[in-house]
């Protein structure tokens, strides 16, 4: 059912596809990886056989990016919408709620995540926080056996990337509770309000990259992977 892109998967699954996988992964007791796809991240696997095996590797690779679904379109796929990762993650904190599946934030600045953790408690009543660690644990080892001893089976890593993904892959082996994984990047910021997100007209547009570069014109260099990357999209038949 994977769409490639300049040999980069990516998961054709709306919210509620992915969702709805999970939950039966999960009954099968089976552990899955959530990764958010954007032009940056497949340029950026061209230059990093790693990036690359580390988005492929995954069980969702998620069409974060406007320039994925554009791509899609090019190619006559099947990638309808966006699947954001903040919008993944607000997701899959109801479907905790709703399945009382305890989670874990893992990452960001202290204050940062645990304003978070507040105010996802506040959106998801009823929802169990198993743990919260900010991303400056030194002692790799003790955080996870305090994972484990949480009894977490969903936990949020928000180190950035390919950070968080190296290290969901060095240790989901160890975590053999948590059953739900994903790479999260600022996530917890926006979570804990530290970050607005794009006005909702923006995000109903596919133009959030628009209102980010005028927010921060330092962006200019990673916005161009986009034109970069459709251009690629456009002249490569094999991909």
């Amino acid at each position: 059912m994977k769409e490639t892109y300049l040999g980069v998967h990516v998961s054709p699954l709306t919210y509620e596809g992915i969702i709805n996988e999970i939950k039966t992964r999960m009954t099968a007791g089976q552990q899955s990886t959530i990764i958010a796809v954007n032009p940056e991240k497949v340029m950026a696997a061209q230059k990093n056989p790693e990036v690359k095996q580390l988005i492929n590797g995954s069980t969702f690779q998620i069409p974060d990016g406007v320039g994925i679904l554009l791509a899609s379109k090019m190619k006559n796929g099947k990638i309808q919408s966006r699947v954001t990762g903040v919008d993944m993650m607000a997701r899959l904190l109801k479907f905790a709620a709703d399945e009382n599946h305890p989670i874990y934030l893992y990452g960001a600045k202290n204050e940062v995540v645990q304003k978070a953790a507040e105010n996802i408690k506040q959106q998801n009543p009823g929802i169990t926080i198993a743990g919260i660690t900010d991303g400056y644990e030194q002692d790799e080892e003790a955080l996870i056996q305090r994972i484990n001893e949480s009894g977490a089976e969903i936990i949020f890593v928000a180190l950035g990337s390919p950070k968080q993904e190296l290290w969901i892959k060095r240790n989901m082996d160890n975590l053999k509770n948590v059953l739900v994984f994903q790479g999260v990047g600022g996530s917890f910021d926006v979570f804990s309000g530290t970050v607005k997100r794009a006005p909702a007209l923006f995000r109903n547009t596919g133009t959030e990259w628009l209102y980010r570069l005028a927010s921060d014109p330092k962006r200019i260099k990673r916005q161009m992977n986009l034109p970069l990357f459709l251009m690629n999209i456009l002249f490569n038949r094999r991909n």
